[in-house]
C-alpha cells in the first residue's frame, strides 16, 4: 500500500498546485490516479507467477527453461512502461499551459511598458479562482496541442490492449500445454500448467475495461474540442 500512496503523491500534488489549468484537466488526473490503483492491484496476482508455474518434471533448469519460453515477453514491466507514457501525455499538456502563462505573462509586461492598457496583445487565457484558464476559444494552437496529447493517450491506451489481447491473455489457458525447451538437448517434452489463471485472467480484465474507459472519454473529449473549439470557435 506504501508503494501506492507513494505513486499517487505526485499526481495529486501537480494536479492540486498547478497555477494553470484547461478543459477536463481533474478529469485526466482522475483518470491517471485511478489506473495507477488498478495496476497496484492487477499485478497482486502476478508477483508469484514464478511458484505458479509447474511442471511434470523435478528438474528445475528444464522448468525454468519452460517458463522463459512460455513468458517470453515481459508483463508487468510493460504495464508500468505504459502507464510512465500515459503520465508524459498528461504532462505534455501541462508543460505547454505553463509555458502559455509564462509566454503572454511576459509579452503583457512588454506591452504595458510600451503602450496604453487598451492596446495591450489579447490574452488566451482566463483567472478563475485565482488560477489561470486558458481559453481554447481564443488559442488555436492550444486546441492543436490538447488534441495531440488526447490523441497520444488513445495511442498509448490502444497499445496497452494490444499487450493484453496478444502478450497476456495467450499466455493464461487453463489447461496444461506441451513445453519443447530443448536446452542443451537435455530437457525433454513436458507438460505445464500455469496455476491461478483466472485471478490473473480478472486482473487482465480490469486493465482492459480502464483502457476502453480512456479510449472512449479521450474519443469523446476529442470530438467534442474539434467540434467546440476547431468548427464554432
Amino acid at each position: 500500500m506504501a508503494a501506492i500512496v507513494t505513486g499517487l503523491i505526485p499526481i495529486l500534488r501537480t494536479a492540486v498546485d498547478s497555477t494553470a489549468t484547461y478543459k477536463g484537466r481533474t478529469m485526466w488526473f482522475g483518470l491517471l490516479c485511478i489506473r495507477l490503483v488498478t495496476i497496484f492491484l492487477a499485478q497482486f496476482p502476478w508477483k508469484s507467477l514464478n511458484e505458479d508455474f509447474h511442471c511434470n518434471s523435478s528438474d528445475v533448469f528444464c522448468i525454468k527453461a519452460c517458463f522463459n519460453k512460455h513468458f517470453d515477453n515481459s508483463i508487468v514491466m510493460a504495464w508500468h512502461f505504459l502507464f510512465i507514457l500515459l503520465v508524459l501525455s498528461v504532462l505534455l499538456m501541462e508543460l505547454f499551459s505553463s509555458h502559455l502563462r509564462s509566454s503572454f505573462q511576459k509579452k503583457k509586461e512588454r506591452e504595458m511598458e510600451s503602450q496604453s492598457e487598451q492596446e495591450a496583445v489579447t490574452d488566451p487565457t482566463m483567472t478563475v479562482g485565482g488560477r489561470m484558464m486558458i481559453d481554447f476559444h481564443k488559442s488555436k494552437s492550444s486546441v492543436v496541442v490538447y488534441l495531440f496529447s488526447i490523441m497520444l493517450r488513445i495511442a498509448v491506451e490502444v497499445l496497452f490492449v494490444y499487450v493484453l489481447f496478444y502478450w497476456v491473455l495467450p499466455k493464461l489457458n487453463e489447461e496444461s500445454y506441451l513445453c519443447h525447451a530443448q536446452m542443451f538437448g537435455k530437457c525433454s517434452v513436458q507438460q505445464c500448467v500455469v496455476r491461478g489463471a483466472a485471478e490473473k485472467k480478472m486482473s487482465v480484465f480490469a486493465l482492459l475495461f480502464m483502457s476502453a474507459l480512456v479510449i472512449v472519454t479521450s474519443g469523446l473529449f476529442g470530438l467534442y474540442s474539434i467540434k467546440h473549439y476547431l468548427f464554432n470557435g
